[in-house]
């Protein structure tokens, strides 16, 4: 993948510095032809790339997770509140009768 993405840039500096040291050519043009011929298609490139790798680091994150919650660890006891619920609120609001 990286061999792509090395060739890829070589090629858009070499066009950037061709259009930026033309007869006919600019800085301006040289940095636009770097950022819309190099630099945005190869983000794209490599993002898309990346989606297999993004995917199975996802499903091994859940799968440890899954297997964290269901074998929980004898070293560390349960608390008594445990289920991540609110308390009740223990004292009635003003103008109701318990």
């Amino acid at each position: 993948m990286w061999i792509v993405v090395i060739a890829w840039i070589y090629v858009a500096v070499m066009m950037a510095v061709a259009e930026a040291f033309g007869p006919q050519g600019s800085i301006l043009g040289g940095i636009i032809t770097l950022l819309l011929y190099g630099v945005a298609p190869l983000a794209l490139v490599i993002y898309l790339m990346n989606t297999p790798m993004r995917r199975r680091r996802l499903r091994e994150q859940e799968a440890a997770e899954r297997q964290g919650a269901a074998a929980p660890s004898a070293a560390a006891p349960l608390q008594p509140d445990a289920g991540g619920l609110p308390p009740g609120d223990p004292i009635a609001p003003e103008g109701k009768e318990p």
